[in-house]
C-alpha cells in the first residue's frame, strides 16, 4: 500500500503545503502529523489578539475539520514524531505509530529556546503555543507584574498586549538598543515607545537567575544583583529548530534541515520548510532560517509544486518579510536587514504625516531592504521592487531612492 505523500508538522507550513497539493491536483493519499491536539492554527495573533482578549482560540483556527474532511486529509494530531527510518520510509510516532511514506515533506517548525539560567519553575513562560497564550492571557491584568526577558519582536508585543491589559512590565534585553540590527533611529523610536506607555526598560541588562520568591511571585536576577518582582516571567530569546526526531538521519543538523531553492533535502523523497527548514540566501549568501509567517507561505507553494510537477521550474526570488503590531502601530521589514548594514538610509525617519523607513544599502549602496512603519503602500513598493530585480535590487525602487551619500 502506498504510503502517499506524508507532511510532519501541522501549523502554517504544513497545512498550506496540503492545501496547495490539492488545488494542484495530487491525487494520492495526504497525512498531516501534528504534535499538539489543536487543529491547524495562526500563530501570529497569539501575541497580539489572544494575549489582548480580544479572540478566542477558535478563532486562531486555519482550517476546520470539515475542510479538512473535502480535502481528503488524513489529520494524526496530538502525534508527535519520534523518529525516521529513510531505508524503511518510516514515520515513527510518540504512540508507537508507524507511518509510512513515499515523500516526506518535514515542517516541524521551532520551539523557544530556553534561559540559560537557573528558572522559577511555573512562573517561566515562553509564548510559541495556542496553550501557552490562554496560560499568559490568564495572568495578565491591573496589579500584576511581568517581566519580559529578550527585546525582539515576540517579546515587545508581549510588552505592547501586558500594557494594554493594565499590567505593569520590565522589558529587559542583553543588548544596548531594542532591535539594534535595524539601526539607531529605529531603536530609539521603539525605545520611546514602550517608555511613554510605562514600560521600564532595562538595556544591556543580563539576567542571572529567575528565582521562586513564595506563593505565586518570582523574583529576575540580574548580573548586576538587581532582582525585579514579577507574578509572571515571559522569556524570548530566540527559537530552535525541531530537528530531534531527525537524529540519524543524515538530514539535519543544529542549525536546521538544509534544502535546495525548491525546498529539497539530501533524500529525493523528502523536503522541508518552514521554521525548521534552513533556505538559500538572496543572492547565494549561505543558508538560514526564517521564522516568519510569509515565508512559510511561499514555501508551501513551491514544496507543494515539486511534489507535483518536479524540480523544472523557476521558484523565483523570494524576499524576506515580517511584521509587527506595537502601540498601534505596524512596523513592517523587507528584503535584508544586515546585522551590520554598510550604509543605513533614514532621510525620511521624521516627516509630517506620520509614515515612516529606513532603507539598508550593502556595501556597494545597493538597497537590500527596508523597515517600514505604518506605510504599508511603501513597503510593498519595495517588496515588489527586490522581486523584479532578483533582490539585492539597485536603489531604483520608486519613492524610495536612497538620499546621495
Amino acid at each position: 500500500m502506498t504510503g502517499g505523500t506524508v507532511i510532519v508538522g501541522a501549523s502554517l507550513a504544513g497545512l498550506r503545503t496540503a492545501q496547495h497539493l490539492r488545488a494542484l491536483g495530487y491525487a494520492g493519499p495526504v497525512t498531516l502529523v501534528g504534535a499538539e491536539p489543536h487543529l491547524p492554527y495562526d500563530r501570529p495573533p497569539l501575541s497580539k489578539q489572544v494575549l489582548l482578549g480580544e479572540w478566542p482560540a477558535s478563532r486562531t483556527y486555519l482550517v476546520t475539520e470539515g475542510q479538512l474532511a473535502e480535502l481528503r486529509v488524513d489529520a494524526r494530531l496530538g502525534a508527535a514524531a519520534t523518529g525516521l527510518d529513510r531505508d524503511r520510509r518510516l514515520v515513527t510516532l510518540a504512540d508507537g505509530g508507524l507511518i509510512p511514506y513515499d515523500f516526506l515533506v518535514v515542517a516541524t517548525g521551532s520551539r523557544p529556546r530556553e534561559l540559560p539560567a537557573p528558572n522559577g519553575g511555573p512562573h517561566v513562560h515562553t509564548l510559541r503555543t495556542l496553550d501557552d497564550a490562554r496560560l499568559i492571557a490568564a495572568r495578565l491584568g491591573p496589579g500584576r507584574r511581568l517581566v519580559v526577558i529578550g527585546a525582539g519582536f515576540i517579546g515587545c508585543e508581549v510588552t505592547c498586549a501586558a500594557v494594554a491589559r493594565g499590567t505593569t512590565v520590565t522589558l529587559v534585553s542583553r543588548e544596548p538598543a531594542l532591535l539594534p540590527q535595524f539601526g539607531p533611529d529605529v531603536s530609539s523610536y521603539l525605545a520611546r515607545l514602550h517608555r511613554d506607555a510605562g514600560v521600564r526598560l532595562l538595556l544591556d541588562a543580563h539576567v542571572r537567575s529567575v528565582e521562586p520568591a513564595g506563593g505565586d511571585a518570582a523574583s529576575v536576577v540580574l548580573a548586576d544583583g538587581t532582582a525585579l518582582d514579577a507574578d509572571v516571567v515571559v522569556v524570548g530569546i530566540g527559537g530552535v529548530p525541531n530537528v530531534e526526531w531527525l537524529a540519524g538521519s543524515g538530514l539535519a543538523g543544529p542549525d536546521g534541515v538544509p534544502v535546495s531553492p525548491h525546498g529539497q533535502t539530501a533524500d529525493p523523497a523528502i523536503l522541508a520548510l518552514g521554521d525548521v527548514a534552513a533556505w538559500p540566501g538572496p543572492a547565494g549568501r549561505g543558508r538560514r532560517r526564517s521564522e516568519h509567517w510569509s515565508h512559510a507561505v511561499e514555501q508551501a507553494k513551491t514544496v507543494a509544486r515539486v511534489l507535483v510537477e518536479g524540480a523544472s521550474f523557476d521558484p523565483g526570488t523570494f524576499v524576506p518579510y515580517a511584521w509587527s503590531d506595537q502601540y498601534g502601530h505596524k512596523l513592517q521589514t523587507v528584503g535584508e536587514v544586515p546585522a551590520r548594514p554598510g550604509r543605513i538610509v533614514s532621510d525620511n525617519w521624521h516627516p509630517t504625516d506620520g509614515r515612516r523607513h529606513c532603507l539598508y544599502l550593502d556595501d556597494r549602496g545597493e538597497v537590500v531592504g527596508g523597515l517600514f512603519v505604518d506605510d504599508p503602500r511603501g513597503a510593498g513598493q519595495l517588496r515588489r521592487a527586490l522581486q523584479r530585480a532578483g533582490a539585492p535590487s539597485g536603489p531604483g525602487a520608486p519613492g524610495l531612492r536612497p538620499a546621495p551619500a
